[in-house]
């Protein structure tokens, strides 16, 4: 297939079927290897968002370009999940091809998935808590602890239907940076492939359930602090206000990962054959 495409990498249908064998292992891992491997993703996920948090907090820089570079530095997160190892809620919503195959119960799919989720929870918010208690949010006198606290009232802010369709966009484009990084057959090839979707979907304000269980809980610690008593949007900063917040996420991500990537590639590569009128009969 390499020479069909013309380079030197997994084709479509080769990824496919990785995808389907990844998910079955997955599915299968011990409870604890779950957990554990779920609490670094959260964290690694927490990690990408403070370091997009410190290139916007840069005044200097333009709209696009804080946006493109910001972008190009939340990559970090899903670049240590893939290449470090990690289980992440929003990439392991490809395991629905390992379940429509038959490869996996719908009760393993479903198990992967809540325990991922509530593990990436435990991490992207234990992340928060050590950095507020580093003082990390002081940087720049305080601009960058401003900057996490803005971010976090705007999403908290933000109605159910644009949360959900902006999720649904940002997960069309994380599953597809984890696929087109299974293509990869070198470290390189999957950095480079993981870059790209993932930068787009920062740049274009697209949301991740993962990345917000960072970004409001870090605010949210921090609000108290007396050097953020004076900034003047911060009323719909609360935490009953974040849980409402993961809700569309959560079930955006879920309707573009697993039901506009999963699915479509399933339909495509992986559903039985059959002869029907696209096949000409």
């Amino acid at each position: 297939m390499a020479e069909i495409f013309g380079f030197d990498c997994y084709s479509p249908g080769e990824i496919a079927e990785r995808v389907e064998s990844v998910g079955r292992i997955k599915a299968n891992l011990p409870v604890c290897s779950t957990i554990a491997l779920g609490v670094l993703a959260g964290g690694f996920i927490g990690l990408g968002a403070l370091y997009f948090t410190i290139v916007v907090s840069d005044a200097g820089l333009g709209f696009a370009a804080g946006r493109i570079i910001g972008g190009l530095a939340f990559s970090l997160g899903l670049i240590l999940v893939v290449v470090a190892g990690a289980e992440l809620f929003t990439g392991n919503n490809l395991l629905v091809m390992a379940w429509v195959s038959g490869r996996i119960s719908l009760a393993k799919l479903a198990g992967n998935l809540v325990l991922t989720y509530l593990a990436n929870l435990f991490g992207a918010m234990g992340l928060a808590a050590l950095v507020v208690c580093s003082d990390h949010l002081q940087m720049a006198d305080g601009a960058l602890g401003r900057t996490a606290l803005s971010i976090a009232a705007g999403k908290c802010a933000m109605p159910f239907a644009e949360a959900f369709f902006k999720a649904m966009l940002c997960n069309v484009l994380v599953c597809l940076a984890v696929w087109t990084a299974m293509a990869g057959r070198n470290v390189a090839d999957k950095i480079l492939a993981i870059i790209f979707p993932i930068s787009a979907f920062v740049a274009a304000g697209f949301e991740h359930c993962v990345a917000n269980m960072y970004f409001i809980p870090v605010a949210l610690m921090a609000r108290d602090h007396p050097a953020f008593d004076s900034i003047p949007e911060l009323a719909p900063l609360c935490w009953p206000r974040f849980f409402m917040n993961l809700i569309p996420v959560t079930l955006g991500n879920l309707a573009g990962g697993a039901g506009m990537v999963g699915l479509v590639y399933w339909i495509i590569y992986r559903r039985p054959a059959r002869r029907g009128p696209c096949d000409g009969s």
